[in-house]
């Protein structure tokens, strides 16, 4: 199956209206853009260049930057963040069985989802909705800031577990939205600066990505087409001032794989050996129990420190084996991925939010069978 029919294969599924890949080697020998569906509702055909919504991809540049805080002696990931921030903020986020841990919490703890912490995002009150789930039924366009996802987690939900000694052989882990909020707001408090600046000059600049940017706050070094339409099932995610509120980057998968080449050449650090703390040491996630889990990065999925790594059991391949790839994925179906034993990339999205598992059950194994069959 060739890359293009991975792609022509996802539309109509799961509500996918359109998609986009890209594939391409470290050297640049291999390079190959696609695309299928419409990207916008008046049947725009999807074009590689049109930007989209990375969702949580983000997640390895927020790593990247307070990495890079740790490197210059300005953050230490092991000093409890309450050291950083200010009490308003983090105190009593973390209240489990009436001991409050909440001056437990370190950076690296956050960087690793091993901290316990709710998503506020993405959890249950009791009896009640997700903020997700809000947003979904209400489509009320609003801002809000970290004080408020701090509110919700201090006030409606309950931490899933003690934090972690990070350092253990097998930590709990859950991924938590709120984790990298956090981080985000200690990347803020110590450059004094907003992220998109923070992001432009760390990351974005020194990748040579000119086609990303935070829409409703910064735009890209050069012009780039409308960005392609994000669903929901079968309605339009149109919510400018919630995606402002979240730290949304739009992209292009050429600007994608510029980055995680980047980093992966441990080309946006001081020192290229800050990589090894991305991807040391990889924490297996649990089986989802709960709805917040099922839409969130589970077993087999594995996580280092703002690094997904993915490598599907070999019982799952009766065929041949997938190699491993590392990177991170989004809730709307979203990917970037390096695949080390093949030593090539691969970035794209179907933009769509009931999606999120089809870039590790629909995408990563058959690009990467497509990749071997051809080479």
């Amino acid at each position: 199956m060739s890359a293009q029919a991975v792609l022509d294969r996802l539309i109509g599924r799961r509500g996918i209206r359109h998609a986009v890949l890209a594939v391409e080697s470290m050297d640049g020998s291999l390079r190959w853009e696609g695309a299928a569906g419409e990207a916008y509702p008046d049947g725009t055909p999807m074009r590689p260049e049109i930007p989209y919504y990375i969702a949580s991809i983000d997640k390895l540049y927020t790593a990247v930057c307070t990495l890079k805080l740790a490197e210059r002696g300005r953050l230490d990931l092991d000093f409890p963040i309450a050291g950083y921030l200010p009490p308003a903020l983090v105190d009593d986020i973390h209240v489990m069985d009436g001991v409050d841990r909440s001056a437990e919490i370190t950076p690296r703890h956050l960087l690793g989802h091993t901290s316990g912490l709710p998503d506020y995002l993405e959890d249950r009150p009791k009896g009640g909705r997700s903020m997700v789930e809000r947003l979904d039924a209400s489509r009320i366009d609003e801002s809000f800031g970290v004080e408020d996802s701090m509110r919700i987690v201090r006030e409606d939900l309950t931490p899933h577990f003690p934090p972690q000694d990070p350092h253990a052989e097998r930590p709990k882990v859950r991924y938590s939205d709120t984790n990298f909020q956090l981080l985000i707001a200690l990347i803020e408090t110590l450059h004094g600066r907003p992220l998109h600046a923070v992001f432009a000059e760390e990351v974005f600049g020194p990748a040579g990505m000119r086609h990303t940017y935070f829409p409703g706050v910064s735009e890209p070094i050069d012009p780039v087409p409308e960005s392609a339409a994000l669903w929901f099932g079968d309605e339009i995610l149109d919510l400018p001032r919630v995606f402002i509120s979240l730290r949304s980057i739009h992209s292009t998968a050429a600007d994608q794989i510029a980055s995680l080449r980047a980093i992966v050449r441990g080309e946006l650090f001081d020192d290229p050996a800050t990589l090894r703390i991305m991807q040391q040491p990889w924490k297996r996630f649990g089986l989802p129990l709960d709805a917040a889990a099922l839409r969130a990065p589970s077993w087999p999925i594995e996580y280092g420190h703002g690094m997904v790594r993915f490598a599907l059991p070999r019982w799952f391949t009766p065929f041949g084996a997938v190699p491993a790839v590392l990177g991170h994925t989004g809730s709307t179906g979203s990917w970037l991925f390096y695949c080390p034993e093949r030593d090539v990339f691969m970035a794209g999205t179907v933009d769509q939010g009931t999606a999120g598992a089809v870039p590790f059950q629909q995408v990563v194994p058959r690009v990467l069978k497509a990749i071997g069959a051809a080479g």
